[in-house]
Order: C-alpha cells, then structure tokens, then sequence
C-alpha cells in the first residue's frame, strides 16, 4: 500500500503547472509521479519540460526524475542546504522541497503541506 510521504507544487513561470509526490511503500520501497494542474493544461499549453509533455496522466517513476534532480543544488552548496534544512545531502526530493522556491529558471518547487498523511 502506497502512502503520500511528501508533496510539492510545480510552478512554472510563477503559474501552479501540476503536483510532483513522492509515496512511501510498507516495504520502505519509494516511488514519485508528478501530475499536471487541469487549468495549467488548459491555459498554458507548455511543458514543463521536453520529457514532461501535456497530458491529463500522471508520469510515474520508480526513481526522482532527472528533470527534478538537476534542480537540486551540488557540491558545498548541497551539503550546506542539507545541513541548514536538517537533511540527509542524499535527499534529492527533500532539498527540492526545501530550496525549490528559489531557483534559476521558470521552474520553482514549493511544498504542499495540505492533505498530506504522516
């Protein structure tokens, strides 16, 4: 049985674009989709990205998207992020969440703490 661990909103160009949610499995196994906005399909009519193209299904993965990894700082940066959140530095989802209203880019990546189970 799937449980919602951590949720984020996606923004794209200030715009809500869909939700990215990490599930923890019983068996400790992990795994993440991340999902248009309805509006965002509607009135933008841009992906997010090359590998994220507009759909009304959620993209499921095994493993955090590269597209989302390569948001999360490296090197010094990294471990000083993980250290003033309180994160292990290998917790790719957990910096994004934490760092991820501050980002270069159009993307940003804000957590949504509504309706979340513990």
């Amino acid at each position: 049985m799937s449980n919602i661990s951590r949720q984020g909103r996606v923004f794209a160009n200030g715009k809500l674009a869909g939700l990215l949610t990490e599930y923890k499995e019983t068996t400790g196994a992990q795994s993440y989709t991340f999902e248009y906005d309805g509006d965002y399909i509607i009135q933008s009519g841009t992906p997010i990205g090359y590998h994220f193209p507009l759909t009304n299904e959620p993209y499921v993965h095994d493993v955090l998207s590269p597209f989302f990894t390569n948001l999360v700082s490296e090197g010094w940066v990294r471990v000083f992020q993980a250290s003033k959140a309180r994160l292990d530095k290998r917790d790719d989802f957990g910096l994004l969440l934490a760092n991820g209203g501050d980002l270069i880019g159009a993307i940003s990546v804000q957590p949504n703490n509504k309706d979340m189970q513990q």
